[in-house]
């Protein structure tokens, strides 16, 4: 019993001219589908800049006059803690910069020295959360969840205690440059507490 199959049909042969029309548009494809993917892994990743946000970030010498609570953030551009929080914080201050001051500090600037003795800060991100008077009410140090840092921000602006008022995550060491220490009560110089 033999089967009556179709004959199969001899691919037609292609001009030279059709082939190379072919394999350029076959190179085109490509080139499109690899220029999308590119931009669009590029949009879909926000890369939110420290600079950015601290040149957005409102003066401390305004925050601690305005009446409203604050929170400051010491950081440094090298920092891979701070970086992996600036989207976080950057999506929480568009939420609440209406109710709380949000101040960055670089500590590579040497103008936030007393800042950084007084607040002894010896790990970055460290937040200092503070009342509209001025008072410190609570820190964060290191990478800290989103939703502790939201938390103590809802209740820092309803004048509340905060939830979370001494939380540590993951930090990048930092050494102020110079301590305070207490001057000697024999030395002439003597002003209190001096910066060696």
């Amino acid at each position: 019993m033999t089967a009556n199959l179709p004959k199969p049909t001899p691919e037609p042969t292609l001009t030279p001219a059709a082939k190379a029309l072919r394999n350029f548009l076959i190179v085109m494809a490509a080139v499109i589908l690899s220029v999308a993917l590119f931009l669009g892994l590029r949009t879909d990743t926000t890369s939110t800049s420290l600079p950015e946000l601290a040149a957005e970030s409102v003066p401390l010498e305004v925050a601690l006059s305005n009446g409203k609570p604050t929170m400051m953030e010491f950081y440094a551009n090298w920092c891979t803690s701070c970086q992996a929080m600036a989207p976080e914080l950057e999506a929480l201050k568009q939420d609440y910069q209406d109710q709380i001051n949000f101040v960055m500090l670089n500590v590579d600037n040497s103008k936030w020295l007393p800042e950084i003795l007084k607040y002894r800060i010896d790990g970055i991100p460290h937040f200092v959360f503070l009342t509209p008077n001025g008072a410190p009410v609570g820190s964060a140090i290191g990478e800290i969840p989103r939703s502790i840092m939201e938390e103590n921000l809802i209740s820092l602006a309803a004048g509340n205690p905060l939830p979370y008022a001494n939380s540590t995550g993951q930090t990048s060491a930092f050494e102020a440059p110079v301590t305070a220490t207490k001057a000697s009560a024999s030395d002439p110089r003597s002003h209190g507490s001096q910066v060696q």
